[in-house]
């Protein structure tokens, strides 16, 4: 299996030699049931002890090499690298049989996409040799390291930089916003090794181990307690030049794809993602929520499930279609960004409703309260996914301008090297 100018799986294989989807699918049901828990994939973060998340990390690990080891591992992923070097539609029937069980989430987003995926693309034979298998096993778990405290969403803004010293590179700067990265093993890493051209043109994409001399990572704790973000810092923290993905100052050809994969999450081949969330941020869960508050039959709650379900649809026909559309080749890559505002604006939207649904107990509660508990913290951090990963605004930015076809906005940085950029205040 290879993958195309899309970044989506294609199998190479003749129709022989690729198992029929409905056999797998009745492969996949049967080792499901008789292997995975029923349970949602990840349990609230909210004051949850680190040695507790650190157990259900070991357990993802252990499912993971348990899927690796029945052959379910890497689905679309080609079968040199460990993978099984099957379709999409392989890969959607999987997507469907498991949703309700306990699946490895963690490893899904962002180890499998977007970074598995942007070393399938861009990485070399040696380094999809070393790491492939080892993600596919549960071994090695990966985080991307592309935002920084000074240029938000502006990823090309990168001030981390990389200086090459003979057949290494040293490393220094900060990343921020790493979900996960005091757990995990290696990162893809932005960085800037040239300061005397325009700033997307100076950049350069390096494999990191995380634990290592040089490397300090710090965890922030946010409202709702979880304490899962990180920051990064960097002091002169070596990598060999064999770890660099791609060409020296071609960071952003690589971006522009890892940005890609990371918009199609929902819907990537490389990537198992259910329907569903937890408590009432999804159709099936406010029709739940309502029950359980005793608001089944209030003419109001029912405007406000039917709103849900309808998110749900509309967000799934967009989604699809989308996809498709790249898929064929109709629409370019950055169509992605559309399923990103959808995803967003759709799940911000099902967070304020389950908030509306739970009424008192989004204020205050119980710990028997059930799905109504958390709604009120949900609700204060439903913007969260808005800003994560990219913010809606910059989907925005890009729908209008390589979707489009609108003028772009006016940038001053455009042409100028960037070491002659001006960053904050001057007097």
């Amino acid at each position: 299996m290879t993958t195309d100018a899309t970044g989506t799986a294609t199998a190479m294989a003749t129709a022989e030699e690729v198992e029929d989807v409905e056999a797998f699918r009745l492969r996949a049901r049967a080792w499901i049931r008789a292997n995975l828990t029923q349970g949602e994939a990840v349990e609230s973060l909210r004051d949850r002890p680190d040695e507790v998340e650190l157990a259900a990390v070991a357990r993802d690990r252990e499912i993971q090499r348990a899927l690796f080891d029945a052959g379910f591992a890497g689905i679309c992923f080609p079968k040199e690298y460990g993978g099984q070097g099957l379709t999409p539609a392989h890969q959607q029937a999987w997507n469907q049989e498991v949703a309700g069980y306990h699946y490895p989430s963690r490893l899904q987003a962002p180890t499998m996409v977007p970074c598995a995926a942007v070393l399938l693309e861009f990485g070399t034979e040696e380094q999809k040799r070393r790491h492939l298998p080892a993600i596919l096993k549960g071994e090695e778990i990966w985080m991307q390291m592309l935002s920084e405290p000074s240029s938000g969403s502006d990823a090309a803004g990168a001030l981390t930089t990389a200086v090459r010293e003979g057949d290494e590179w040293v490393l220094n700067g900060s990343k921020i916003w790493t979900t996960g990265a005091w757990w995990a093993d290696w990162a893809l890493v932005l960085a800037r090794t040239n300061w005397d051209v325009p700033k997307h043109r100076g950049l350069t994409v390096f494999i990191m181990p995380i634990h290592q001399p040089g490397v300090t990572v710090h965890r922030i704790e946010m409202l709702n307690g979880n304490r899962e973000f990180c920051q990064e810092f960097f002091s002169d923290v070596r990598v060999p030049d064999s770890d660099r993905v791609d060409a020296v100052d071609n960071g952003w050809s690589v971006c522009t794809r890892w940005l890609f994969h990371e918009r199609m999450l929902f819907h990537s081949p490389f990537a198992t993602m259910t329907a569903g969330g937890r408590g009432g941020r999804d159709a099936t869960g406010a029709l739940a929520l309502a029950r359980e508050v005793g608001r089944s039959d209030d003419p109001i709650a029912r405007d406000l499930v039917g709103e849900a379900v309808t998110i749900d649809l509309v967000g799934a026909a967009v989604s699809n279609r989308i996809t498709r559309g790249i898929m064929t080749g109709a629409m370019n890559d950055q169509a992605a960004a559309v399923v990103r505002l959808s995803v967003c604006l759709g799940g911000a939207r099902r967070t304020q409703i389950a908030f509306e649904l739970a009424g008192e107990n989004a204020g205050a509660w119980a710990d028997d309260d059930g799905r109504s508990a958390d709604a009120g913290v949900d609700q204060l951090m439903r913007q969260s996914a808005c800003i994560g990963g990219g913010t809606t605004e910059m989907a925005r930015n890009v729908i209008a301008e390589r979707v489009l076809g609108m003028p772009r906005e006016v940038s001053l940085d455009r042409d100028v090297p960037f070491r002659d950029v001006p960053r904050g205040s001057r007097r």
